[in-house]
């Protein structure tokens, strides 16, 4: 299911995913003369932050509103559109990295086929991304109003992959890569815009609204802040129930 990206919107309001992915950064080590792919880039705020190091990094997303923004924003970066399932093998990397973006193409195995394929023999991943139980409160919550107001097609959408690490660690030894580290953790995550619960649907699950009006979308999200309000909204800020894993492997 494709994603319409607001590239304005994301780092206005959701500049979070970014900084939050500094945590697996610190996994990377990035050396001058290396090249990296940032695979899933966003806007570029984390490829800017390996270019730092030295290393010639390049960033990918499919989305093309995201490439534009990021070429925009670090004109010095080569970026360019591409899908994570079928990426160019002619150029080889010494590391992939991804922050925030595999979680959602559930096409798994051609993906880590497809890093595979670009990287050098010895080369390494170092991914995070949406794990097991990752937002379950935020969609039982809407899933709970859809089903309510009759929307019983919208409550069965599903469009992530949330694995646990036991599930994706096979996938990786499926194609021999050696997974070296691996952690599955909670992370509440403040969501600074003042329509935190709303903002974080329309930013990034605009994809569970298909057919319905915009007036009906808002009486709903309205519906899901009301559930979530003792649970989510905590000293004034909304906060999102995110789990995620890590994974750093190398390719044998």
């Amino acid at each position: 299911m494709d994603m319409k990206w607001d590239s304005r919107l994301y780092d206005d309001a959701h500049g979070f995913v970014s900084k939050y992915g500094e945590g697996i950064l610190s996994y990377l080590h990035p050396k001058p003369g290396e090249r990296i792919l940032d695979l899933g880039c966003g806007t570029g705020d984390l490829t800017n932050e390996i270019s730092l190091s030295g290393a010639e990094v390049i960033g990918a997303d499919s989305s093309a509103e995201m490439i534009l923004a990021a070429k925009s924003k670090y004109p010095h970066i080569q970026f360019y559109q591409a899908d994570a399932r079928d990426l160019d093998a002619t150029v080889q990397f010494d590391a992939v990295f991804s922050n925030a973006a595999l979680h959602w193409i559930p096409e798994k195995e051609n993906v880590i086929k497809s890093m595979h394929s670009v990287l050098k023999n010895g080369g390494r991943l170092v991914l995070e991304f949406g794990g097991k139980g990752n937002i379950r409160q935020l969609i039982i919550a809407l899933r709970a109003v859809f089903i309510k107001r009759g929307y019983h097609k919208n409550a069965k959408i599903n469009f992530w992959y949330f694995p646990s690490i036991g599930e994706y660690a096979t996938e990786l030894e499926k194609y021999n890569f050696r997974v070296t580290h691996a952690e599955h953790f909670d992370r509440v995550t403040p969501l600074t815009s003042n329509q935190g619960i709303k903002d974080w649907f329309m930013m990034f699950g605009d994809n569970f609204f298909m057919d319905i009006m915009p007036t009906e979308k808002d009486h709903i999200l309205n519906e899901v802040e009301e559930k979530l309000s003792v649970t989510h909204f905590i000293n004034g800020v909304w906060n999102a129930d995110y789990t995620r894993v890590r994974f750093v492997a190398v390719k044998e």
